[in-house]
């Protein structure tokens, strides 16, 4: 790729942008105001606006390899505090996608180096589902299963966070969890019911939040 015609891109994009609206930049930069927190991975085949067909101010964005949320990972409990504290999104995305190179290669024993201790967490969630995924005869089933299985358990992650936990309370924020298919171009919602998938366990991460100061104290 010649790193010079990204520029010269750009200012096409540019020029296109201001033939169609000319205050577009200057509204741009007024703030942001997304409904949307997405988290997605950072395959170059995969483009969060693109494959959602949204424009540049509507979906808050965080990428990384295998579209995970760690809760020891800084950078991914940050964005979803800014998200959820800040922004007041109402919607947060765990988008994974079909032929995901993280989640084929934690299902391999190879040593990655600095890989592995982001890729341990992915072959927890195949330790955790492990019965299920054995049963899958076919590899490339048993894969994308795999792919389906880590955007539940990242949707998981992201509902044992005070702040998602303290906003679903006070608010209708709602967790989603996707997968985008690299083959088709189709963009499938696994509709996992979370009610049914955490009655058992939220027990042990529902946290004891402290009632908002506008509620009236109970007698």
């Amino acid at each position: 790729m010649d790193i010079a015609k990204i520029f010269q891109n750009n200012q096409d994009w540019v020029k296109r942008k201001l033939d169609i609206e000319p205050a577009y930049f200057s509204d741009l930069s007024k703030g942001q105001t997304p409904d949307i927190l997405y988290i997605g991975c950072s395959d170059s085949r995969v483009s969060a606006e693109e494959l959602m067909g949204v424009a540049p101010g509507d979906v808050f964005v965080l990428r990384n390899i295998a579209n995970m949320v760690p809760n020891t990972d800084l950078s991914v409990m940050s964005v979803i505090n800014y998200a959820v504290e800040h922004l007041k999104v109402n919607h947060i995305v765990v988008c994974g996608h079909y032929y995901c190179g993280g989640v084929q290669a934690a299902m391999k024993s190879g040593d990655l180096g600095i890989l592995n201790p982001w890729l341990r967490n992915i072959r927890d969630v195949y330790r955790t589902h492990k019965d299920e995924l054995n049963a899958i005869e076919n590899e490339e089933q048993r894969y994308k299963r795999l792919v389906e299985l880590n955007v539940e358990e990242q949707c998981i992650n992201v509902i044992k966070t005070a702040e998602v936990q303290k906003a679903q309370r006070d608010r209708d924020l709602t967790v989603h969890g996707w997968v985008f298919d690299v083959n088709s171009g189709n963009l499938i919602d696994l509709n996992i019911d979370f009610k049914k998938l955490l009655e058992n366990i939220m027990e042990i991460y529902r946290l004891d939040l402290k009632e908002p100061e506008n509620k009236a104290v109970k007698a």
